[in-house]
């Protein structure tokens, strides 16, 4: 599957602030960068690095003012299995040591308050993808999708209480009841085909049988469908924008296209895009 991902992302600063985007597509197993551009304003510098681990790609620099971030990439992407139910999680003392830290509580997700109820609700079932997607069912069935009900401090505690949220509420749920249940599981942003309205998208990934599985909590779009920009212990390792003082976001938007898929029509107010007509990005 071949899919074309765009982003563009408006900002106020109003004074020079340090800041860490995280928007680029991961150099990640299972999928491949065809072409991709970077565009910012005349005059705007960000340092470009890669995750030598995650292969997540970050653009730090000093950003003041009105500042628009555009992002396009075409991206190859390996065929993806949707988890199997016969996958078995290994003693933890089998695990690669890359993946214990994602068994532990973080800041998002308090494993200890909910040891307790992940034992009694799916202490019963068979521990690894079983177990995982009962948990898939009991937050399908128990909480549900709503925006407005939670904000940048909500925890997985507090959804369990609300039953309500939106993506990143719903993975942190589910990333805390998978390591409560002996399960690593680790937070995955990600541009989502099909996701509707289209934005930044999170999911999360489980290790097992010694590979990690991506899954979708929400159930809004296919994993098949997603391309990986970087992961982490919950939200606070993949947020788009990290920075060390005030900001206004003024205007987003995430667009992605299965570049495979039949054309029913062709856009006459937009003429194809080709890289070599663009501007390069200012990177260092």
């Amino acid at each position: 599957m071949r899919l074309e991902v765009t982003s563009r992302l408006a900002f106020e600063f109003p004074e020079p602030t340090d800041t860490i985007a995280v928007i680029q597509a991961a150099h990640a197993t299972g999928q491949f960068i065809e072409r991709e551009h970077l565009g910012l304003p005349n005059g705007v510098r960000l340092a470009e690095s890669t995750d030598p681990v995650s292969g997540g790609r970050l653009l730090r620099g000093c950003l003041s003012g009105s500042v628009e971030i555009e992002y396009r990439a075409t991206i190859r992407i390996s065929p993806r299995l949707t988890l199997p139910a016969n996958l078995t999680v290994a003693p933890w003392s089998q695990l690669p040591v890359a993946v214990l830290p994602y068994l532990l509580p973080s800041r998002y997700c308090p494993v200890d308050q909910f040891l307790r109820f992940a034992s009694r609700e799916f202490g019963h079932i068979s521990p690894g993808g079983a177990r995982v997607l009962a948990i898939l069912d009991w937050i399908h069935s128990n909480v549900d999708y709503v925006h407005g009900v939670s904000n940048g401090t909500t925890s997985a505690a507090n959804t369990f209480i609300d039953r309500a949220g939106v993506c990143r509420d719903f993975t942190h749920l589910g990333m805390t009841l998978c390591r409560a249940s002996g399960v690593p599981a680790r937070a995955v942003a990600a541009y989502a085909l099909a996701l509707d309205p289209p934005d930044f998208h999170a999911v999360f990934e489980v290790f097992l049988d010694g590979g990690w599985w991506l899954v979708d909590p929400t159930r809004l779009a296919p994993v098949a469908g997603m391309v990986r920009i970087a992961h982490g212990r919950d939200a606070a390792d993949i947020a788009f924008l990290t920075t060390a003082g005030a900001v206004t976001q003024t205007g987003m938007m995430v667009s992605v296209v299965d570049l495979d898929a039949p054309r029913t029509d062709t856009p006459l107010d937009k003429p194809p895009y080709n890289p070599n007509t663009v501007e390069e990005a200012a990177l260092t």
